[in-house]
């Protein structure tokens, strides 16, 4: 899987229902079998969209309904990105005709906003930072956390575009990179990391306290710094410079936790912390 494909896969939500959305060709494009689970409640959505196929198929100008329908990488059940079939909000409006579903009028809307919110995205790249931002509020998390966070953003997408340059361009690759500044700065892998954490699909890092988000930049803003003070041009090259970035870290959180007495990484995630807030907020009022 390319950087650019990585970069745009998203998860958009209709009524509690996840539908996976990904950038192509500068617009949304959604995956079908999703959106056909969202509003029949089907078991088995790819068998739906399959039937549907055919009763299209025999419906005149459906072939030329057919060709916008794009395989597109998103990412599976299993975690791993699997081509599906995909179409943008103009193709997708076509097919909810053929789905008879109340929801479909409230899914139009939808995905009109989706579709909106994006043409205002490419005419204006900070109203995307914006909304992400908007999202983390809503979820609860504390204006000072949510900069750390944006500006963590910000520092990774700086290292992975300094990562795709210098010839990192496969998915594996980029998760071994990842994985070398998590064990040097954290002496934990990622995956080692989640389960730490008590986490599943959960983005790791929207579970991180400060001072964990702190030391995760401080990795990846020291690989991105070694990379190109050395120029480093492959993948041996760049993991060689993921190990070093990390370890620059490394060593500064083992030297607070010697200096403090207290270890940086810890098992708190913000689904626990939101539990403990809520019970010092009703203790508070009692």
């Amino acid at each position: 899987m390319t950087k650019e494909i990585q970069k745009h896969s998203k998860i958009a939500i209709f009524k509690g229902k996840e539908i996976r959305k990904t950038i192509h060709n500068e617009e949304w494009f959604f995956s079908i079998t999703d959106i056909i689970q969202v509003l029949t409640d089907s078991t088995n959505s790819r068998r739906y969209w399959s039937d549907l196929k055919i009763k299209l198929s025999e419906n005149e100008g459906f072939t030329q309904l057919y060709e916008k329908i794009v395989h597109l990488k998103l990412i599976a059940p299993d975690g791993k990105m699997r081509e599906t079939d995909t179409a943008n909000t103009e193709t997708i409006f076509r097919v909810i005709q053929s789905i008879p579903s109340p929801k479909a009028e409230p899914f139009k809307r939808w995905l009109a906003k989706v579709g909106y919110e994006r043409i205002q995205e490419i005419e204006d790249p900070e109203l995307a930072t914006k909304r992400t931002r908007a999202i983390y509020k809503a979820k609860g998390y504390p204006d000072s956390w949510i900069e750390k966070r944006m500006r963590g953003i910000a520092i990774r997408e700086n290292l992975t575009n300094e990562w795709e340059k210098r010839g990192v361009k496969e998915k594996n690759e980029y998760a071994i990179l990842t994985a070398e500044i998590s064990k040097a700065t954290f002496g934990l892998m990622p995956s080692e990391y989640k389960k730490l954490k008590s986490l599943q699909k959960e983005n790791l890092r929207d579970h991180m306290s400060d001072l964990e988000l702190i030391f995760s930049m401080l990795g990846e803003a020291s690989t991105t710094e070694i990379a190109v003070q050395k120029n480093a041009k492959d993948f041996t090259e760049n993991k060689k410079a993921a190990k070093e970035g990390g370890s620059v870290a490394g060593r500064a959180r083992k030297d607070l936790e010697e200096k403090s007495g207290r270890k940086v990484v810890t098992s708190s995630n913000f689904l626990n912390q939101i539990s403990k807030d809520q019970e010092i907020e009703l203790i508070e009022k009692e």
